[in-house]
């Protein structure tokens, strides 16, 4: 079987002309840094910026916003603010500190400054809005090795990096190669923005080597070097068998799915293939977040993530799901799964199935609650923190029910060689889910789960359902098991009890005991709810006229009269009831007599 690869290079990657294309930032002197304007209208002339410390020598600048620059020296660190027009910089902050190398995330303008002898004590500054605050100062525990030799941090095994929106410091630490040694890790150090630094997390390599690190998506992504593979770990996943804060990786190790780069030139025959990248090269250099180089080859990708193998590499579903959610670009891809689960090979059992549905819903209910915060919110005006409170982002992990019976219930309850006894089961277990976290249940969803009853002539099952209030009342509901009457005549019945526990049905059963020519029960249901006085006497005359009962039509005709004597004192009815033709169809066939006889009512 062909191998599952789950991470890819970008499709359009940045192409340099060539490897020295890529160069490092060069200082004009050790203390000195040359600035020019790229800026339209503004003078190109170059000038420089030296080190206010004496006898500093720069490591290395950060730009922490288009006008903001920090220059790492081996003695610390210096805040600019620069003008353009003037071609000057001025000092806003300083910090006096020995420093060995540093590291920079562009995303929370957090530089780590690697501090004393062995390095591995590390201090955190923070940048914002021409303020600098020191963050708190931590530790990095370093390997064990035997003495006298000494070990220092290197800043290839540290990296920083945002994930699910929080900062980490990643370092990898790798053990002595002996047969007992349980292989490298990479520690994960949570920074937060107030408050100590702590060890968060241990991600098990499992192997030595050398590795690089990127994050893709929310995931740690290890590169490992003499393996070509790589190995993804989602901080949020826990193992049932593993202590809080150490981790296996959430799927086997893969390569990243070859890449082959286009010939171009003058020399090139067009027939000619395109050749194989070099993968896990020695020339790559990677960068946080996504990025790796190839020097050799002159190409910049971005990593990305394949969900579509992964539904095959991990057989937990509840995993699964819990995996896929977090994940950018996963909706099609849960949907496909859940459609894998109710039929084929891939079928599961019920309680895994219920497992899928209430996972979707959990985060489905935490949408729709945050939609109504926002909300209210919103109603209640700036005062109540409206104005502070964004609108919550619709992710593709949000499943809701219309999602679900567009791609998976439909065509699940019309699939051919599925136990129908299945299917219903499947179908409840959603609903069931649905209640479970209080999420009002679509009637349509209560439609496939009648019209399936119905096709399998399951009406005794059917009126379980109804009359145990499994299926809740609604009126679109009411008005299906009416059109159902031919095939189940109890469904009237049951549909004309539904409408009268919702309370607001009061017109609809009318029109349906109408409908059914039931003239004397409409009229005995609006006087029930005390409607009686508001209803059009031309809608049962007409009703009653229909049925060719003339005893039926007398009766509903004095029973209209005696409404108008009680309310006008008359017992005639108003030119705006249009009740004429019925008086006159009265007179006919009961005469005037009659009609005299009722006006003394």
């Amino acid at each position: 079987m062909a191998e599952e690869h789950y991470l890819e290079l970008s499709e359009n990657p940045v192409q340099f002309e060539h490897a020295s294309s890529v160069n490092n930032v060069f200082f004009d002197e050790a203390n000195k840094q040359d600035f020019i304007n790229f800026i339209p209208d503004y003078p190109h002339t170059e000038f420089t910026q030296e080190c206010k410390t004496r006898n500093a020598s720069i490591l290395g600048f950060c730009w922490t916003s288009w006008n903001e620059i920090v220059f790492i020296t081996d003695q610390g660190v210096e805040f600019y603010q620069v003008f353009p027009d003037k071609r000057n910089l001025k000092l806003l902050k300083s910090q006096s500190i020995n420093v060995n190398w540093y590291q920079y995330c562009p995303e929370t303008a957090v530089i780590l400054l690697s501090t004393t002898v062995q390095g591995n004590v590390l201090q955190p500054l923070a940048f914002k809005n021409g303020n600098v605050s020191k963050m708190s100062k931590f530790e990095i525990e370093l390997p064990v090795i035997p003495k006298p030799a000494k070990l220092s941090l290197s800043e290839r095994d540290v990296a920083m990096a945002t994930i699910y929106g929080q900062l980490y410091v990643m370092y990898l630490k790798h053990h002595s190669r002996t047969a007992n040694s349980p292989g490298a890790e990479v520690v994960l150090y949570h920074l937060p923005r107030e408050g100590p630094c702590k060890k968060s997390h241990v991600l098990k390599l499992n192997t030595t080597g050398k590795f690089a690190l990127n994050i893709v998506d929310n995931l740690v992504v290890v590169h490992h070097q003499s393996s070509q593979t790589s190995l993804i770990f989602d901080i949020r996943l826990k193992e049932p068998d593993c202590s809080v804060n150490t981790q296996q990786p959430v799927l086997p190790a893969r390569s990243i799915h070859p890449y082959r780069i286009p010939l171009s030139g003058s020399a090139v025959v067009p027939s000619q293939p395109p050749v194989p990248c070099q993968l896990y090269s020695s020339s790559w250099s990677v960068f946080q977040p996504d990025i790796i180089i190839s020097a050799s080859e002159g190409y910049l990708w971005y990593l990305q993530v394949k969900l579509p193998p992964t539904v095959k590499l991990l057989q937990d579903k509840g995993k699964l799901m819990d995996f896929l959610l977090r994940r950018r670009d996963c909706k099609m891809v849960i949907l496909s799964v859940c459609s894998q689960i109710l039929e084929g090979s891939e079928k599961a059992e019920l309680p895994v199935v219920a497992t899928v549905f209430d996972k979707l819903n959990q985060v489905y209910k935490e949408y729709l609650e945050a939609e109504q915060s926002y909300a209210a919110a919103v109603e209640s005006g700036p005062s109540r923190g409206a104005a502070t409170q964004k609108r919550p982002v619709r992710t593709q992990a949000v499943i809701d029910q219309s999602d679900m019976y567009t791609h998976v219930l439909s065509s699940f309850s019309e699939r051919k060689g599925v136990s129908h006894k299945f299917i219903i089961a499947v179908l409840m277990e959603y609903i069931r889910s649905l209640n479970q976290y209080q999420i009002t249940v679509q009637h349509y969803l209560y439609e496939l789960v009648i019209k399936t009853l119905v096709q399998h002539n399951l009406f005794y099952m059917l009126h379980q359902f109804l009359q145990y209030h499994v299926l809740n009342d609604s009126k679109p509901l009411a008005c299906l098991l009416l059109s159902l009457e031919g095939t189940y005549p109890p469904a009237h019945q049951l549909s004309l009890d539904m409408l009268k526990r919702l309370s607001t049905a009061n017109d609809e059963i009318v029109e349906v005991l109408l409908s059914k020519q039931q003239v004397l029960g409409a009229l005995r249901f609006i006087r029930s709810v005390g409607a009686h006085d508001n209803v059009s006497a031309r809608k049962f005359l007409d009703a009653a006229r229909q049925t060719g009962d003339q005893m039926l039509f007398y009766t509903v005709f004095r029973s209209f009269q005696q409404r108008n004597q009680r309310l006008r004192g008359s017992p005639a009815f108003n030119p705006g009831e249009h009740c004429e033709e019925h008086v006159t169809h009265f007179k006919q066939l009961f005469g005037e007599q009659a009609m005299m006889k009722a006006s003394t009512v």
